[in-house]
């Protein structure tokens, strides 16, 4: 992220909150939405992380700060959220980026708790925020929610099922939300990234290889080869769009999901039959 910013300010003054911005995609996203001149509060467990960021955010005169939030937890949600209105009076963007991958497993052999997990954090936590958003927004009459779904989220793979099934429920989420939001003059939408090499990415991707028995630079460009547009994503691709849906210049769009994938419309590879040995 360069301190010359060739992002037009048309968020100038704005208060952004973006949720797991500590690092990865939410970074990339934060300093973006910051570059257009919003204030940006980024909202993480990680606290170390998240102040490593504001720090190079406001070295670069860019408008940062810190908030502790844990999304799994609904209490922590709502007093981080009634912090941000103490503090600025306002929430005018919420991004939620948050979430967890999944472990690498069949669903016959997905356990309890790997889905729960998942679900909970995924989903729930993106479900809490949005709802402690649509309180503060309804009054305001404004306001604008972008929620980060995936391509997985509109085309499943396999082996990470309870992933799908949370990202799918986040475009719902999005979708029920604007039509809700709606007479207050909010604005909710969802973006669907498709790869990006992040260390969210870099998770999965290793479990992934090691099922098909490839190696990291075969598994990175066998995906990079079936994207149309020959490429692997930038966490800059993602924060563009973000910045768009969250601009005067996407004013009549609620209730759509941006896929920002290349041109992939999904993982569609089926796995072999497992031994029962």
């Amino acid at each position: 992220m360069s301190g010359q910013s060739t992002h037009p300010r048309d968020l100038d003054g704005q208060i952004a909150l973006v949720t797991g911005a500590a690092q990865g995609l939410g970074l990339g996203i934060a300093g973006t939405l910051a570059q257009c001149g919003a204030h940006v509060i980024i909202g993480d467990l990680q606290e170390e992380k998240a102040a490593t960021a504001v720090n190079t955010l406001r070295q670069q005169k860019l408008i940062a700060e810190f908030l502790s939030l844990n999304i799994a937890d609904s209490a922590s949600v709502d007093r981080g959220f009634e912090q941000v209105t103490r503090s600025h009076g306002r929430l005018d963007i919420l991004v939620n980026n948050a979430g967890v991958g999944q472990n690498v497993a069949a669903i016959a052999q997905l356990s309890d708790q790997e889905w729960q997990r998942v679900i909970s954090i995924t989903l729930t936590g993106t479900f809490y925020c949005c709802r402690a958003a649509a309180r503060i927004m309804e009054k305001q009459d404004a306001g604008c929610i972008v929620n980060i779904a995936s391509i997985n989220g509109q085309n499943p793979a396999a082996l990470v099922a309870a992933y799908n099934v949370a990202k799918a429920g986040v475009i719902s989420l999005t979708r029920s939300l604007a039509l809700e939001l709606g007479a207050y003059g909010v604005r909710v939408n969802a973006v669907s990234p498709g790869p990006v090499y992040t260390e969210f990415n870099k998770t999965v991707m290793a479990q992934r290889r090691q099922s098909l028995g490839v190696s990291e630079d075969q598994m990175i460009e066998r995906i990079r080869s079936a994207i149309p547009l020959g490429r692997w994503g930038e966490a800059e691709d993602i924060a563009n769009a973000v910045a768009f849906l969250c601009g005067p210049k996407s004013q009549w769009i609620t209730g759509e999901v941006v896929r920002v994938s290349g041109g992939l419309e999904g993982v569609s590879a089926a796995p072999p039959k497992r031994g029962h040995g």
